[in-house]
């Protein structure tokens, strides 16, 4: 019987095909080729719940077609990106550099970014976790870390050179002790209190900026090294496992729970409202949401928010005062609206049409989420400093006073210089993840596959 020739457009035949006759290159498996419908590149970052910190695992395109291998094996090959993931994460990050230029208390309850976030790495952590958890953990410390080291290396290098040292705190060996937090964040590095900053371009609270956004690397160095543990305890008590991170938030809130120090209790406090989101996306990777009965989600999360909000309102909720400052409403409000969210994902393997045109920037994201998280909080103070230079302008302060005053275009400025941190400094999360370093990881550069006596898939 007469083979008929290739046609992309045809659903691939579930039969196997016979093993002694190896498959031409013109009929090559569907799973191994392009098909000209797709219009998203292959992505060069990793499987979806890359974190801004873990936040790169190996390429996912699919590796060229072997015509010895069976169409079976060949189609179990690499793991497809969820989309959907990757918008969250996109949303949550230009969320947080929006916040933290306009100080809106309202922007963390429409989106909670730092749950959605812990979401999404202990997503992947639960599916990087089917191989050896040494191996795994390791490889996350990996990704994790160098682009800490860069930040410190510059950032350190300039506290130094503006007067920063041992005596500054009285105790030259605790300081030269703290400095290795820098090296491991098992707790928060140090930095120095005041700085003269560089006038005009940098403000003197540029240390304090700069060491702003440490506590989320410390805490999902903890996540990533409990993980193996609170995967364990998830299997053989699920509920259990996902509600004591809010048992220990509430502990903590209402007096029950007081610890000495500072170090300690502070990481503890993290982990409290943070974990639950942690443990929810590796629920999700387990299949263990997916057990309940489709009404029980949207019945229960609606409820479980209604809660934190009414707490957060009850302990004075406003601009300056938010959820970050009422620990156990966060973890509240966070938890209900990761379950929802995770509820609700579609896992998209293409994006829908509508959102096509966004492909390059939310590849971009979270191609580099670290590079961003850790860099985005000069970018403001240096976008906001270079502005207000302006009012030394006659012409703009009686014209155009408003203009001055407008958050907007500092918003703007703050992403182009947050876009020229991302050359500058990105490079490092491929070196971290062990990739060939680039400049713009977008997705749109890289060149379709050539294969012989096969049409490559255009790009939509």
């Amino acid at each position: 019987m007469t083979t008929p020739p290739f046609d992309p457009t045809r659903p691939h035949p579930a039969a196997p095909v016979p093993p002694p006759a190896p498959v031409p290159a013109a009929s090559a498996p569907a799973a191994t080729r392009r098909a000209p419908h797709v219009t998203a590149p292959p992505s060069p970052y990793p499987p979806t719940g890359a974190d801004p910190s873990a936040l790169s695992p190996q390429s996912t395109s699919p590796a060229p077609a072997d015509p010895a291998v069976p169409r079976q094996k060949q189609a179990r090959r690499g793991p497809v990106r969820d989309r959907y993931f990757d918008l969250l994460r996109a949303v949550a990050l230009f969320r947080v550099v929006l916040y933290h230029l306009m100080g809106w208390a309202w922007l963390p309850v429409v989106f909670p970014s730092m749950g959605v976030m812990f979401a999404l790495a202990g997503n992947l952590m639960a599916r990087s976790l089917k191989r050896p958890a040494v191996q795994v953990v390791r490889s996350r410390m990996r990704r994790l870390l160098p682009p800490l080291w860069l930040l410190g290396a510059v950032g350190v290098t300039g506290m130094v050179l503006q007067g920063w040292g041992p005596n500054e705190d009285g105790h030259p060996g605790w300081w030269w002790f703290h400095l290795l937090y820098w090296i491991l964040p098992l707790s928060d590095p140090p930095f120095a209190e005041s700085v003269p900053g560089i006038h005009g371009l940098l403000g003197e609270d540029w240390a304090g900026e700069l060491a702003g956004p440490l506590w989320y690397i410390r805490a999902y160095l903890w996540y990533v090294l409990l993980s193996p543990v609170l995967l364990r305890a998830l299997r053989a008590l699920p509920w259990l496992t996902i509600l004591a991170p809010l048992a220990l938030s509430a502990a903590f809130q209402f007096g029950y729970l007081n610890l000495p120090g500072e170090r300690f209790p502070s990481a503890l406090t993290d982990f409290s409202t943070f974990g639950a989101c942690w443990i929810l996306g590796m629920a999700h990777q387990e299949g263990v949401l997916k057990r309940l009965p489709r009404y029980v989600v949207p019945s229960v999360a609606p409820v479980i928010a209604a809660l934190g909000l009414w707490y957060a309102f009850r302990e004075g909720f406003k601009t300056g005062y938010d959820l970050d400052s009422i620990p156990f409403a966060q973890a509240v409000w966070s938890f209900a609206t990761v379950l929802l969210l995770l509820h609700v994902s579609p896992s998209w393997t293409e994006w829908p049409r509508r959102l096509r045109r966004w492909d390059r920037l939310i590849t971009l994201l979270n191609s580099r989420a670290v590079t961003i998280y850790l860099w985005h909080n000069v970018c403001i103070l240096v976008a906001a400093t270079l502005w207000d230079q302006l009012w030394g302008f006659d012409v703009m302060y009686e014209n155009v006073p408003w203009l001055l005053e407008s958050p907007w275009p500092v918003l703007a400025l703050a992403w182009l210089l947050i876009g020229s941190c991302i050359v500058w400094f990105g490079w490092m999360e491929d070196v971290a993840a062990k990739r060939k370093p680039q400049l713009w990881p977008d997705g749109g550069t890289r060149p379709a596959p050539k294969r012989s006596g096969a049409r490559a898939g255009h790009r939509g």
